[in-house]
């Protein structure tokens, strides 16, 4: 029986899609303003883990990530690089699906664009003003949280803390409530806009996500995934969003990774500390690089350091060594027993909220084991 740890109701649950062996996943993408880092590494590496076990296990997933590629950070770093922002969001985009394809990470059914689906975001803007849950002032439409009783029912908070992603609060005194975010920013000079019923401008960043998963997965869905520090604001803002539109529960499972440490430091450009995925696998191999990932539980903070990816490489050269110098003649039957012991706990463990460490520990305890059976190997 498959578990799944609900961010929800902070509990284990037993997981039972909406529609029989469909399961419909969304997972939030990158921000395309510059290169992927090795935290995101992190997230799309652990979240591509689960999406392949859930197929091994007879799911019929469809597996949906966003790309954000019209952005207050996107807008800002364009201006630093004296470039135009539709120029940097595709080199970056770009860029991502090189450093995904490279590590490996090749489950995802579709990526969908915010900027291919302005129509879908200015409609669920306007159905929002026409049920009173969005007000206007002079810089863009925002969504009113006095109007939304379950705010904060995911993070079990309604202020911000420090390990928030706040770097699109977006400020306004003219706001009714401090925490009101916008849904549609009106056009300023110099920045990207489109032409619509509300006012030229751009979407906010809350309401891409809702959009795009409203028009691929429908207004409920079975899972969504995202890093933890998305989880306030930006996955409450989403319930608030959608909810208030069907008054039905937007997502049955909530799953957020761990952070990433570098050197047991938070990783940050000032500290120096910053290493992009491109840098990464200059050093280390992407298998390397998804064992590491894998060998701590994905709700689990990990540090990125030399020693942890020494044993990551460690372990792997151990499979790997194992594969080419064991041959199937004999003992054969000792073998297939073992196998099939392996498989009941790797199974049994996966199935328990995917705990790939215990997965892995399986598989080197049926290592040992046969290796102590000392036959089966090339002189």
């Amino acid at each position: 029986m498959l578990r799944i740890y609900n961010t929800l109701t902070r509990k284990k649950e037993r997981f039972v899609p909406l529609n029989g062996k469909n399961v419909k996943f969304f997972v939030c993408g990158p921000t395309v303003y510059d290169h992927s880092h090795i935290g995101h590494a992190k997230t799309y590496i652990q979240f591509d883990v689960i999406v392949k076990y859930l197929r091994y296990r007879k799911y019929n997933v469809f597996y949906l990530q966003n790309v954000t590629d019209i952005d207050d950070k996107i807008i800002q770093r364009a201006k630093e690089l004296k470039k135009l922002p539709y120029e940097l969001a595709n080199e970056c985009e770009k860029a991502y699906y090189e450093d995904m394809k490279a590590l490996k990470v090749n489950s995802v059914s579709k990526f969908a664009r915010a900027t291919d689906h302005i129509n879908e975001i200015v409609s669920q803007v306007q159905r929002l003003i026409k049920l009173g849950y969005a007000y206007k002032i002079k810089d863009g439409y925002y969504f009113d949280l006095s109007k939304f009783q379950n705010y904060g029912k995911l993070s079990g908070r309604k202020t911000l803390e420090a390990e928030d992603s706040v770097s699109r609060i977006d400020e306004n005194k003219d706001k009714r409530n401090k925490g009101d975010f916008c849904l549609w920013k009106f056009s300023k000079e110099g920045e990207p806009y489109w032409n619509s019923p509300i006012n030229a401008g751009r979407p906010g960043w809350h309401v891409e996500d809702t959009a795009i998963t409203e028009k691929y997965l429908g207004i409920q869905y079975d899972i969504h995934g995202g890093a933890r520090d998305l989880i306030f604001p930006h996955h409450e803002a989403e319930i608030a969003q959608m909810e208030s539109l069907t008054k039905k529960p937007l997502v049955k499972y909530w799953m957020h990774t761990g952070f990433l440490n570098v050197n047991h430091e938070k990783m940050s450009k000032s500290l120096g500390n910053f290493i992009t995925i491109k840098d990464a696998l200059k050093k280390h191999s992407p298998e390397t690089l998804r064992m590491f990932y894998i060998s701590t539980h994905y709700r689990s903070p990990i540090d990125f350091n030399e020693n942890n990816l020494k044993q990551a490489k460690s372990n792997l050269d151990k499979i790997k060594n194992f594969l080419i110098n064991i041959e199937y003649k004999n003992g054969k039957k000792d073998i297939t027993l073992l196998l099939k012991r392996l498989k009941q706990e790797f199974i049994k463990n996966m199935d328990d909220d995917f705990n790939t460490p215990k997965a892995l520990a399986c598989i080197f305890i049926f290592i040992n084991k046969v290796n102590k059976l000392n036959i089966n190997k090339k002189s």
